[in-house]
């Protein structure tokens, strides 16, 4: 296990960088994690850790014998790290390769819901609910955003999420058979427990702009979570919640 003491340090470079330029992490195709339960949920459903950088000592994992290991004082690990008062360990995984031709049974579309955490809380809630698919769009947060990886509670390990340009989501559904609907506020929109929504694809969109009207053009119809007159909107991604939860039903 190699001791690093310098901020200047290759591996340490290469982590800070993972931690905040996305050009960076898909021209490397891996990402940062971070902790230790995190580290054994990706051990445990097969993500391939690649490196493992510990905080003032090295801790007993199971499974890291193809990793590279490296040790830190808590001011340098505190340095390359992205999160504040982080315990550790981070550690870098590498981003497995989407498989789009897979079946797709039914599906939760996010069009430019730039929130890390927000994207992040889909994918959790998505696996939960035992979603086939969660499909990003327009200007999304990086999925392998620390704050999305984070906010994902490991499910960024067990749950399909494909990037796919709107202009090839038509092509995408239509090969699985499932209608898109989407999540709107408009005269036009049905009550979500009246749309038939177990076998399709529904799209949700950030709670300031709402989905864009190339993608509305592109839905079978609308549907709106009924609320109280007082409220105007949900976060993104409770009203994605609530529509997995439906969906699910």
């Amino acid at each position: 296990m190699e001791k690093i003491s310098s901020r200047k340090n290759t591996y340490i470079r290469h982590v800070r960088e993972l931690a905040v330029n996305g050009a960076y992490r898909a021209g490397r195709g891996e990402y940062l994690c971070d902790g230790v339960k995190t580290l054994k949920e990706a051990l445990r459903f097969g993500a391939a850790v690649r490196s493992v950088l510990w905080k003032d000592r090295a801790g007993e994992v199971p499974g890291l014998s193809g990793a590279e290991q490296y040790l830190a004082p808590a001011a340098l690990f505190d340095y390359a790290s992205p999160m504040k008062n982080s315990p550790g360990p981070l550690f870098t995984v590498k981003i497995p390769a989407a498989d789009p031709a897979a079946p797709i049974a039914n599906a939760l579309v996010l069009e430019s819901v730039q929130d890390p955490g927000n994207v992040g809380t889909v994918i959790r809630t998505a696996n939960a609910f035992g979603l086939s698919a969660v499909i990003l769009t327009g200007d999304c947060a990086d999925l392998y955003n620390p704050k999305t990886v984070r906010a994902s509670m490991g499910a960024i390990f067990r749950q399909r999420v494909l990037h796919v340009p709107r202009e090839e989501l038509p092509a995408l559904l239509e090969k699985n058979s499932l209608p898109l609907y989407g999540a709107a506020l408009s005269d036009r929109a049905e009550d979500l427990r009246k749309v038939p929504v177990k076998r399709a694809a529904v799209a949700v969109g950030s709670e300031g702009s709402g989905l864009s009207r190339e993608l509305l053009d592109l839905c079978a119809g609308q549907i709106i979570i009924p609320m109280g007159p007082d409220s105007e909107s949900l976060n993104a991604a409770v009203a994605a919640a609530v529509i997995m939860w439906e969906m699910a039903r």
